[in-house]
């Protein structure tokens, strides 16, 4: 069989099929999606920054289209959730907990994520919060930021957020729930009543051969090097398992314009057809995060949208280029631009700081339209009534320069 040549634009929208953003979703978002889109992409990584709606509730909302966000709480505190570190800390279903505990029985492992001189060093204190959190229930770290009037004891220490999560990076501990965006923690035995290491543990090896898998899945066609980043793997030996796949028929070779030989994986195959036949269209326009799986993996950005990006928050902001909080944006199939925004929750105005299109994508109508209706319907499920504009490229949005009212209805 001939090795099918695809183009480079049949390529990504394949990639954004995969993940869910080729196309606006066809119907109004249920609670059950949260989990659905979460297996889809197998990790939703965490993010606090709220300038504008923190990132994993803006990723879900890039799928979903205008959902709640107290859906992801909820989702978390029913239990279909987790947190652990995967890609970086992130969300991940529930049933997904054996492939990391692996990693939380070797926590010294982990790098900067765990101290373990300073969990030995406090080993009697956190050995009390353990009884403490098996006596009274879950925990916040914000529970232990001040002292209690006229008491003494264990509440009064100030290293409880450090206990807390060297306990959660080491599996001791796990977030049941967040409250105002603050995880609120509690016993591992208690939740996972029955996980039973001695019976159900994976190896490690079995562990990260279906995180390859499901990295593989959710990129839907890919690079042999941009595997591992999903799950932040060392780096592996990939041929033997790519021809364990390609023998199962798991995968497919392809070549890619521009890009040489990349791996199509089953679950697009059905699409595969109208990619080759230039019939798969995306349609899709949309505010990404700036952690969206699209775009984390800064090098595969680069090289499969020829975009460019590095997260500038920590960046002086004399030194800045584009912004603080700086967005991607999507415009059927492509990455086109960027955007430094804020969110004013008090005022109800979404504040555009600058725009950017990208070297060789000209403002035009369908261009404004697209991104018209994006950010519309971004402002609107933050609770704007307004969106202003400042800083344009030129051409684009010239009929309204400093921005416009939205219409909720």
């Amino acid at each position: 069989m001939p090795i099918p040549q695809l183009s480079l634009s049949a390529a990504r929208h394949l990639h954004l099929a995969a993940q869910g953003l080729l196309k606006k979703p066809r119907r109004r978002a249920q609670p059950a999606d949260i989990l659905s889109t979460i297996q889809r992409m197998s990790l939703l990584q965490i993010d606090t920054i709220n300038i504008v709606a923190r990132s994993p509730y803006l990723v879900l909302f890039s799928r979903l289209g205008n959902y709640p966000s107290q859906w992801l709480d909820d989702a978390l505190r029913r239990g279909e959730l987790m947190e652990y570190w995967a890609h970086e800390a992130c969300f991940l279903p529930r049933s997904d907990f054996g492939l990391v505990r692996h990693r939380m029985l070797a926590p010294e492992k982990m790098g900067w994520k765990y101290r373990q001189a300073w969990m030995q060093e406090n080993a009697d204190e956190i050995e009390q919060l353990i009884a403490h959190i098996q006596d009274k229930g879950p925990v916040r770290s914000a529970d232990f930021e001040h002292p209690r009037k006229g008491a003494s004891g264990w509440w009064e220490w100030k290293p409880h957020k450090r206990h807390l999560e060297g306990l959660f990076t080491s599996g001791k501990v796990m977030v049941v729930e967040r409250r105002n965006f603050q995880r609120v923690y509690d016993l591992t035995h208690r939740v996972m009543p029955h996980w039973d290491d001695n019976n159900d543990l994976l190896s490690q090896a079995a562990a990260e051969a279906i995180m390859l898998e499901n990295s593989a899945r959710s990129l839907g066609i890919f690079r042999a090097q941009w595997l591992a980043d999903y799950y932040r793997l060392r780096q592996p030996d990939l041929k033997p398992v790519l021809k364990h796949w390609q023998d199962n028929q798991q995968v497919l070779r392809v070549e890619v314009e521009g890009q040489g030989e990349m791996w199509l994986h089953e679950d697009l195959f059905p699409l595969l057809p109208l990619a080759l036949a230039g019939k798969l269209t995306a349609s899709h326009s949309a505010v990404l995060s700036p952690f969206d799986p699209l775009v984390w993996d800064r090098k595969r950005a680069e090289q499969l949208f020829d975009f460019t990006y590095r997260l500038e928050c920590y960046t002086p902001a004399a030194k800045r280029q584009y912004g603080y909080f700086v967005l991607p944006l999507l415009h059927k199939g492509r990455l086109v631009g960027r955007m430094d925004a804020k969110m004013h929750r008090k005022t109800g105005v979404l504040e555009v700081i600058s725009l950017w299109l990208e070297e060789g994508v000209k403002a035009s109508a369908t261009l404004e339209k697209g991104l018209t209706q994006a950010l519309n319907e971004f402002a609107a499920w933050q609770g704007a009534r307004r969106v202003t504009l400042a800083r344009l490229p030129d051409g684009l949005f010239a009929g309204c320069r400093s921005g416009w009212e939205i219409d909720i209805a």
